[in-house]
Order: structure tokens, then sequence, then C-alpha cells
């Protein structure tokens, strides 16, 4: 199923809502004959502790251990109508957010008593980096509550307590007061990397945030105009085996968005 995902999405589509997914997992569960209830939290961190591999080398932070797919796992060769969730972006550590992760982990004053948004979370290395960092505050942001379950899971994996989580839709919503907002691998839609340019062009206007943006050279992100108001501040070798994984992008840079206000 994940090889078919990568080879289908190489750059992280659609940005959707999850509907229905403990039902969708009962169901199956119940079909299969296998297990009683379904519907707690403890479920789904059972599912992805017995469906994923505990991860710390073949990318650019070993500092840091993450529960993600690799072709160790049962679901990365099945049939992707057997997932029983959205599409699993939360479960592959994508080369924008390593660099971004490998960034903050050199440069822990980025984040050092800040309070800092990890925007479109993921698996929540960066924002795991970025308390481990000393950052005051880190909300994790993604809209797929099982990214929220997967990033509890992996604050445990390296020592902390679990980070506060959301699953709203920040984007286009009243800015609030962060000190650090890190995105990556955000830009891979036009209209995503439209709403958020002026999203954080606002957080930036209205409370002085610092932006870091995360990117392995993504065309929306490359030919948007918001390219123009990026300063590089950090480039990184990719592994040979990110490479082999994202169509052999070989580099993965960390941007600051410094707008013209």
């Amino acid at each position: 199923m994940l090889g078919q995902f990568m080879r289908i999405l190489p750059l992280k589509r659609t940005y959707l809502q999850v509907k229905n997914t403990l039902l969708q997992y009962y169901c199956k569960r119940q079909n299969s004959g296998t297990g009683n209830n379904f519907g707690c939290e403890r479920d789904i961190e059972q599912f992805i502790v017995e469906n994923t591999e505990v991860v710390n080398d073949r990318n650019l932070t070993p500092e840091i251990r993450l529960r993600l797919f690799t072709p160790n796992c049962q679901f990365w060769h099945a049939r992707p109508d057997l997932w029983p969730f959205a599409n699993p972006y939360w479960a592959i550590y994508w080369p924008g957010g390593q660099a971004l992760t490998r960034y903050v982990l050199n440069n822990p004053e980025v984040t050092r008593n800040k309070k800092v948004l990890d925007l479109g979370s993921g698996c929540g290395a960066s924002a795991i980096a970025a308390k481990i960092s000393g950052a005051t505050y880190v909300l994790a942001n993604d809209i797929d509550p099982v990214a929220a379950i997967a990033t509890k899971l992996n604050c445990e994996l390296n020592g902390l307590e679990p980070l506060p989580s959301m699953t709203e839709n920040l984007i286009g919503s009243e800015p609030e007061g962060w000190d650090l907002v890190l995105l990556g691998d955000m830009f891979y839609e036009e209209a995503l990397a439209d709403c958020l340019h002026a999203w954080l062009q606002g957080c930036i206007q209205n409370h002085g945030t610092r932006v870091l943006i995360g990117d392995p050279g993504r065309a929306h992100l490359e030919s948007h105009s918001i390219s123009r108001q990026l300063c590089p501040m950090a480039q990184y070798e990719l592994p040979e085996s990110v490479r082999e994984e994202n169509y052999g992008l070989t580099s993965s840079t960390v941007w600051q968005y410094q707008p013209e206000l």
C-alpha cells in the first residue's frame, strides 16, 4: 500500500479532513472477526504501534526516534483499500520536515524560550525538535486526528510528555501571537500555497512571527510569488534512501519567509 502511495503521491497532495476514521476501522475489525469494540484512542495507538517501525536512521535526524512506515511494515505492500484511515502522511518523514527538524536541532536558539507552532505537523518531528531545543510552548497542528495520536507516541519515544495538539485547520484563521511558525512540505498545491502566503503574512504583520519553511524544491513553492520573499538559512544533502523514496530529490532547504510589509 505505501509503496503505491509513495509512487502516486511523492509530493504530498490532498489536504483533507478525516471522516469516519474510527467507524471505518471498527467495521473492518468486526468484518474480519478481530477484536471486540473499537473507538478509543488506545485502539488507534495499538494499531500504529503494530503497523509501523521505530526509525532513527536513514534520515537527517538520528537523534529523534519516530514510528514510520517502512518496507518492513505490512501496509507498505498491502492493497490501498485495506488501509483503514485517510492517507497516512504522518507515517512518512518528508524531506522538507527532515531539513527543518535538522535546522532546529542544530540551532536551538531559534526555538529556545519561544512559543512555537508546527503547522501541518505530520509525525511531529519538528515539534519534538522544538521542545527538545527549549521552546516554552509547542503546538502540533495537523487536521488528521491520527497524526495527533502518532505525534503523542513519537513524543513518548523521545522521552517527552505529549505535546499539545490541535486538529482544527488554522490556515485562514485569526493569527495568534506565535513567536515562530514551522512548516515543512506544505507547498504541494497551488491553492494551498496561496492560502499559506496570505495567512503567514498576517502572522508576521500582526505579531512579528518568524516563519521557517522546509522544502526540497517543489514546483508549487519555487514557482509561487512567495519564493521571491524567501531567504535561505540552510541546505542539507538528503540520504540515499530518502532520495530514492522522493524521486531523486537530492537536497532540502530551510527558508525564512521575509515578506515586504
